[in-house]
């Protein structure tokens, strides 16, 4: 997996896309700790792991909004960052579905061949597969999985068990599912990507 990133630009800009209609939504909705009006209020980002020409200018911001009357922050769930960690999502994801299973050697050579540290992987790998299955959000969410998905498999498994023909819209899917956990200031999250879980899980 870790030869074949989908890293194409149609990639890229459709998750912009799709954090642009998420941002949307939550400005419209105004502030959730006041209902007062949101304005734009956008955190800088130099991502990492894609490089500049193949995502374009867009990936240089995160959507974020600052409230006009309590002054709190709001920052829509995100599609394309996890959180405040400088790698995209879409990165992080793949290359840490791609190791699972591989020798301590094999491993090595991903690691070199990406230019990423031991310790940064180890550091994907337990946000995968400790925080992700310790969040509320996922207990609500693993429930549509039968058989239930083990979280030391996450996040490959995950992406075996959406619908898709290839492994770019797959990983649209998952980023889509996943997007409530990349964001701590927005409790009222709006309706995403998809309305139903179960119209993209597969069950096995």
């Amino acid at each position: 997996m870790c030869q074949s990133l989908p890293l194409d630009a149609s990639l890229w800009h459709a998750l912009f896309l799709l954090d642009r209609h998420i941002a949307d939504q939550v400005h419209d909705q105004g502030c959730p700790h006041c209902a007062g009006k949101l304005y734009v209020a956008n955190y800088p980002r130099k991502p990492r792991g894609v490089k500049r020409d193949i995502v374009g200018p867009h990936y240089s911001q995160r959507f974020s909004f600052c409230c006009s009357v309590c002054r709190k922050r709001t920052t829509p769930p995100s599609v394309r960052f996890l959180g405040r960690k400088v790698y995209l999502g879409a990165f992080i994801t793949l290359i840490s579905a791609g190791v699972h299973g591989l020798s301590p050697e094999q491993r090595a050579a991903v690691l070199d061949e990406q230019d990423i540290s031991a310790q940064t992987l180890h550091r994907w790998r337990r946000w995968w597969t400790y925080y992700v299955p310790a969040s509320a959000f996922w207990r609500s969410l693993s429930g549509w999985f039968s058989p239930p998905i083990q979280y030391k498999t996450l996040p490959g498994a995950l992406l075996d068990r959406l619908k898709g023909s290839t492994l770019a819209l797959r990983l649209r899917q998952l980023l889509s599912l996943i997007c409530p956990l990349t964001t701590l200031s927005c409790p009222l999250y709006p309706e995403g990507a998809y309305k139903n879980s179960q119209d993209v899980i597969v069950t096995v």
